[in-house]
């Protein structure tokens, strides 16, 4: 079986090490070769285009940044469905729109092509342990079929259903991670703007009904210690929660707190940050009310 991957960036180039390390034979393909040599001496081949490597794979698996994107390197001229063999298997791990998705699925049906939207959550540590969240829409036929694939790197796999399913499941997991990211940034922003020491606070919440996983996540691992590189970033967290806020429009709904995420997070990339860790949309926040959200003793 001859895997073929397209979009090796920092989750994507570790899922191909996963592959590589369990034995799988996997191509990949870069417009900069310089940016998948590591792949190669790592155990990858690298296509010469996404049509040589459509043509010669029997799975074709796609991690990319945007919806965009996706839609190019699937319905290009030279892009996947006009050259993948009919039969094949496609695995989009991107977080795109189920309009996306089903769009790309009625195509690749019609060449007698799988199209499973496969998005995952857990982070580039989440792959390198093998223990990421994967979310499953497409025809449950195919999902079987490459289940041991999705079981390399994933610890919680499930088949939702329908195409267009996983990703609607993974853009409401998304519009919680952007909230979460709001609230817990204003909580410590005010606590730290009313003279409350922020570890001493972040030390209750965490014990309290308050906690949550991205409040221990940023806290820690990014807003104590100032340092922001991804991660998650923002833009891809703007564009995750501006998605599902549509859903939230689409199932009947006129306020909700996405809105208010969707815009701490515009506001975020308006200042420059967008290249930041998601956790970094504290930081207008902070400006905003002349404070900082910082350690002041070792946790």
């Amino acid at each position: 079986m001859k895997i073929g991957f397209v979009g090796t960036g920092v989750m994507g180039s570790r899922m191909v090490k996963q592959l590589l390390d369990h034995g799988y034979k996997v191509g990949v393909y870069n417009r900069t070769k310089e940016k998948v040599k590591v792949l190669e001496e790592y155990g990858a081949f690298i296509a010469e285009s996404i049509s040589s490597l459509a043509h010669s794979s029997d799975i074709l698996c796609t991690c990319l940044s945007m919806p965009e994107d996706v839609g190019e390197v699937y319905l290009g001229t030279s892009g996947l469905l006009e050259n993948a063999q009919p039969g094949t298997i496609c695995i989009d791990f991107t977080s795109v729109g189920a309009e996306t998705s089903n769009i790309i699925f009625g195509q690749a049906n019609e060449k007698g092509i799988d199209y499973l939207d496969s998005p995952v959550s857990g982070g580039p540590e989440g792959v390198e342990n093998g223990t990421l969240t994967i979310m499953v829409g497409g025809k449950q036929q195919a999902f079987e079929k490459i289940y041991p694939i999705l079981s390399v790197l994933g610890e919680t796999i499930e088949y939702l259903g329908p195409s267009g399913s996983g990703s609607i499941a993974k853009l409401l997991n998304q519009y919680l991670v952007a909230v979460h990211s709001l609230a817990a940034s204003e909580a410590m922003v005010t606590g730290a703007a009313f003279g409350l020491d922020s570890e001493q606070l972040f030390n209750i919440l965490k014990v309290s009904y308050g906690d949550s996983r991205i409040l221990r996540r940023h806290m820690e691992q990014y807003v104590f210690d100032r340092q922001f590189q991804p991660g998650g970033a923002v833009k891809y967290v703007h564009k995750d929660v501006r998605l599902a806020n549509q859903l939230l429009q689409e199932a009947g709904m006129n306020q909700f707190t996405g809105q208010l995420a969707e815009q701490a997070f515009d506001q975020a990339i308006e200042k420059g940050l967008h290249e930041l860790d998601m956790s970094a949309v504290i930081q207008p926040i902070e400006e905003k009310c002349g404070v900082i959200v910082k350690k002041t003793r070792l946790l």
